[in-house]
């Protein structure tokens, strides 16, 4: 049984495993940090933020000395599964840490006959 936990993550509870709701690949284990199971990607901030208005002096990007995008992607079909911007150097984010026991028993209670 997979339960939907964001709209491109889902959980395998009888596997215990991070899905991609897309393809339906496995990422990780669902104890452990779905992200570690993504194809990662910074993006440019001068390609995230394009200028407003072409030839203009201000935009609205972050200074890119002090912030990074981080992408992540599932590594089997390409769905982009997660972003977050981040300082320089900083490890990426633990975003998600679900119960799963309580998760397991919460849809166990709800398939029960």
């Amino acid at each position: 049984m997979t339960v939907r936990i964001t709209e491109n993550l889902c959980i395998d509870l009888a596997r215990e495993e991070w899905c991609c709701v897309a393809c339906n690949h496995r990422l990780a284990k669902a104890r452990e940090n779905y992200k570690t199971g993504c194809l990662v990607a910074e993006v440019p901030m001068e390609e995230a933020h394009p200028p407003l208005l072409e030839g203009a002096a201000f935009s609205f990007m972050p200074n890119p000395d002090f912030c990074r995008l981080v992408e992540f992607y599932c590594p089997n079909c390409g769905t982009v599964l997660e972003n977050e911007y981040l300082p320089p150097g900083h490890p990426l984010t633990h975003d998600i840490d679900l119960d799963i026991d309580a998760l397991k028993a919460r849809h166990a209670a709800d398939t029960a006959p």
